[in-house]
């Protein structure tokens, strides 16, 4: 078994040009937000759509954003070479434990010590593990010994939001019945039957436009600024993308749906848990290099070779209408010919712009056909553009996925 001993990049070592390019893009996202804890101790968009567009092989490279690092991994797990970057050291330290934990433990040991199965030597393992770590994530995880015992999965913000939801509203609405029923597996005639007949009460639509509005997200789950750009309410987008990810796709393999609601993923485990997934890590983690740093700031430092795919989450919306095309720009700077950017639009809409569509094509109608079965059902659009010759390129993809079903 390979040991990769991680270390992260940061934007200010030397010869990095990361405070050159952090403009308004991830700058900007900086100074508005908070990051001195981590966040997101999960990923919540839905891998599979970054696996099947970003096609992650042996030979390709991929710039994503970290975050907890699952959808890194699952890229990683693939053989492509992936920069993972971030602006909270947290959200790396994240990462790099579960990557340090995958290498030096077998499958159900990981998953246990990461917090998937039950376990109560929590502390111990980690004491084996830390000297795998960078300097700056055995700092965090040493003095933050409270979120491995209670396993690291749990220990994020918005997961901490989602167990307010479940623990104190959600009983207000439904009983544990009801709630259990709803995981039950049904074909979707029989899930929009039981959403309108059992689960859609008056309750649910004002307890949900309640504790999913602006300012409660804002004071519980996100940052505050990360809605500076968001116009409209909040709720109400979210509640529409809620129900149908309950009638129209399947609710007991959906790991998302499946923590909100149980505060576990058993029985609908992440992707990238999978044994093969897990191998492919263990296989690949020589391939993995962590950036301390905004997402243009990566692509400047360790672009040279340039990227085939990038893994944006929803950054576009953090951002003003003046700043979102420059971090773009700055990318496509680093982009090969045929690299696939793939990004989330949550409640701001953001898109290629208008001017690098002589450079990039938007795949409209594949992403959308894959928007369809994301299960990550907080956003509002999947977003694929590809880097090529113009609308050549994308007619030739639109019409192979057409035709592939």
């Amino acid at each position: 078994m390979t040991r990769t001993s991680l270390r992260t990049l940061d934007c200010e070592d030397e010869g990095a040009v990361g405070a050159v390019s952090m403009d308004e893009g991830s700058a900007g996202l900086a100074r508005r937000v908070a990051f001195d804890r981590i966040r997101y101790a999960n990923c919540w968009e839905d891998s599979a759509l970054l696996v099947e567009t970003l096609c992650p092989a042996k030979g390709r490279r991929i710039l994503s954003i970290a975050s907890a690092g699952d959808n890194s991994l699952h890229l990683l797990s693939h053989g492509a070479e992936v920069v993972a970057a971030d602006l909270n050291l947290t959200q790396l330290a994240c990462l790099e434990l579960r990557v340090v934990a995958v290498q030096r433990l077998d499958d159900d040991g990981a998953l246990a010590f990461l917090g998937f199965e039950r376990a109560s030597d929590r502390l111990a393992v980690y004491s084996v593990l830390r000297d795998g770590l960078s300097e700056s994530a055995r700092g965090f995880w040493d003095a933050n010994p409270r979120l491995i015992t209670e396993g690291v999965i749990h220990g994020g913000k918005f997961e901490n939001y989602f167990r307010l939801f479940r623990s104190f509203l959600l009983p207000l609405v439904h009983s544990r019945r009801t709630r259990d029923a709803l995981l039950q597996p049904r074909d979707r005639e029989e899930r929009e039957r039981f959403y309108q007949q059992t689960w859609d009460n008056r309750r649910w639509r004002w307890l949900f436009r309640l504790f999913f509005s602006r300012f409660m997200m804002g004071r519980l789950g996100r940052d505050p600024g990360f809605f500076r750009y968001v116009e409209g309410t909040v709720a109400d987008r979210i509640f529409l993308r809620a129900r149908d990810a309950l009638t129209q796709l399947e609710t007991h393999s959906n790991p998302y749906l499946r923590y909100i609601l149980t505060g576990q993923f058993t029985g609908a485990m992440p992707d990238w848990t999978r044994p093969a997934v897990l191998a492919g890590i263990r296989r690949h983690a020589d391939r993995l290099q962590l950036f301390h740093g905004g997402i243009e700031a990566a692509a400047a430092r360790l672009g040279g070779e340039g990227f085939d795919g990038f893994n944006l989450s929803d950054i576009f919306e953090y951002m003003d209408e003046g700043s979102a095309p420059r971090l773009y720009g700055q990318l496509l700077e680093h982009a090969r010919p045929g690299a696939r950017l793939a990004y989330w639009n949550m409640l701001v809409p953001r898109g290629c712009p208008a001017c690098f569509l002589d450079r990039v094509t938007p795949l409209n109608d594949w992403a959308e056909r894959l928007f369809t079965r994301d299960r990550a059902f907080f956003y509002s659009a999947f977003r694929l553009d590809e880097v090529g010759s113009g609308d050549a390129a994308g007619q030739v993809h639109e019409e192979e996925r057409t035709h592939a079903g």
